[in-house]
């Protein structure tokens, strides 16, 4: 690690321990036993506390994770190589901290909450402390309010409310990341701050990254917290704490969050890596027994509180990665069972051309139907039925026996609906374009076009078409879609199938 990145690491921890409140205590110190690259054995400081700040060689910090009867294990938090056996060690008394705050949007920093981004220093920020509880059972609300992340497949069958955490979870190089910055862009103007935490991602991922933000203007409203993959496995492990703690400073004062965890894979990995160094007992895939705790932990601080409490929300959408679509391994399961929801990419999906790669069989959002406004749950409520039936009949059809006409229109139908959930990454649609989508499908007006091959066309000068009518913006979502609105959709449909027979014989 170079001298520049140890100097931002050292300020930026100085600065979280200089701005608590100072109390008059009597310095307990220490020396170090022995380091396992990063992994301290630390004799001497016996009343130390659980995620306490230490300073090592008056310069260098650390971070408790371990306490034993007459030794105290401990990671660096910066540059380990210099840390010898017998060096110093005091405690601060302090546990870790990080600022928060809306100075925070539009910017990019580390673990310890210093700019990596090139801009200003932060100043006057208020700090708060990495560990706490989540919020008790009487300080939330269920989730009623939808969070529109712009992809027709998610917003109509596996809905996401404010407050709900939903799971993406896939192959690598299928789409996951993608999703979740869709879910950020289409935040923009929505009262809705956005926090994107790479855990473990190449620094030319994480560039990619913040460039489709800065062109679709939705840096402006998001915070990115980086570890990436050269940094040590405790600034990896503290990453998503330190993004839920900045969420949950603006969930106080009512506002509503997105956080993106990118990803827990990785996360519980680097945890792995310092349990094994701390001697904790290994179990299931050498993963230690509490690695479950250490996503529930962090999860269960999403959810949407009370009006007593504020009235805001966070909405975390943990991205995990599985290998050759198991979902039953370790990781995968623990944390299916912690949240609420998962969104399941398949990797045949992503190969075949169908993107987002969403199994829709095996994807669920069990509290997000309670969010869905009711003219979307309306006109999608034939959808996934429709989508079963395609599959069930599409499977068959490989055996090459000779189909009747009502399973020919079956296959028909899907083959077009799959057309009309394909959509292209980082252009979120709106609701209203949604919910005219789904009108199409359900009313079935996509059988018009012949062609399958031909619906995106079609799709595309309807959209145009729909634009035009100013109507997406006069539907009321909240209540079933009146006839008059249905009738004047369908008239919409009409023109642009006008319109795309016009262009299809030129």
């Amino acid at each position: 690690m170079s001298e520049l990145k140890l100097d931002l690491h050292t300020d930026a921890i100085r600065k979280l321990i200089r701005n608590y409140q100072t109390t008059t205590v009597t310095v307990e110190t220490g020396v170090v036993i022995t380091n396992s690259d990063g992994i301290l054995s630390i004799s001497g400081i016996s009343d130390a506390k659980l995620n306490e700040i230490l300073i090592v060689k008056e310069n260098l910090y650390a971070l408790v994770l371990s306490l034993g009867s007459d030794l105290v294990g401990a990671v660096m938090l910066s540059e380990y190589q210099n840390v010898f056996e017998g060096d110093e060690v005091k405690r601060t008394g302090r546990t870790f901290s990080v600022p928060t705050g809306s100075q925070l949007l539009g910017r990019v920093i580390n673990v310890v909450g210093a700019p990596i981004d090139g801009g200003a220093e932060l100043s006057n920020a208020q700090f708060e402390q990495v560990e706490r509880q989540a919020p008790g059972v009487m300080a939330r609300q269920s989730v009623t309010e939808p969070l529109y992340t712009g992809i027709l497949t998610i917003d109509s069958l596996i809905p996401i409310g404010r407050g709900q955490r939903e799971l993406i979870i896939g192959d690598r190089q299928t789409g996951k990341t993608t999703i979740a910055i869709d879910a950020i862009i289409n935040q923009k103007d929505q009262n809705c701050n956005c926090i994107y935490v790479s855990i473990g991602q190449k620094n030319s991922t994480l560039f990619q990254v913040i460039q489709k933000l800065k062109e679709k203007d939705a840096l402006s409203y998001t915070t990115i917290v980086s570890a990436s993959a050269s940094d040590l496995p405790s600034l990896k492990y503290l990453a998503p704490f330190v993004g839920i703690t900045i969420a949950e400073q603006w969930m106080k004062e009512g506002k509503d969050v997105l956080i993106v965890y990118d990803d827990l894979t990785q996360h519980a990995i680097a945890y792995r890596t310092m349990s094994l160094l701390l001697n904790f007992p290994p179990g299931r895939e050498a993963y230690p027994g509490d690695v479950f705790y250490l996503h529930s932990r962090l999860l269960e601080r999403s959810g949407r509180l009370n009006k007593q409490h504020g009235g805001g929300s966070i909405t975390a959408l943990p991205i995990i990665q599985t290998q050759a679509d198991d979902i039953s391994a370790y990781i995968p399961t623990n944390v299916i069972s912690i949240t609420d929801g998962q969104i399941f990419l398949k990797s045949l999906l992503f190969n075949s051309g169908h993107r987002p790669a969403i199994d829709v069989g095996l994807s669920v959002s069990r509290v997000g139907g309670s969010a869905q406004k009711a003219a979307i749950k309306h006109m999608s409520s034939t959808l996934k039925l429709e989508l079963a039936q395609y599959f069930e009949v599409l499977e068959f059809s490989k055996f090459g026996s000779e189909l009747n006409e009502q399973t020919k229109t079956t296959l028909n139908l899907g083959s077009k609906i799959q057309k009309c959930l394909v959509q292209s990454p980082n252009s979120p649609r709106s609701p209203g374009q949604e919910l005219f989508l789904l009108f199409m499908i359900k009313e079935k007006h996509i059988l018009r076009v012949e062609d399958t091959e031909d619906v995106p066309a079609f799709l595309d000068i309807a959209l145009r078409k729909f634009k035009e009518s100013g109507l997406e913006y006069n539907i009321d979502l909240n209540v079933p879609t009146s006839l008059e609105h249905r009738e004047l959709m369908k008239q919409v449909v009409t023109d642009a199938y006008a319109e795309f027979m016009i262009s299809k014989s030129r």
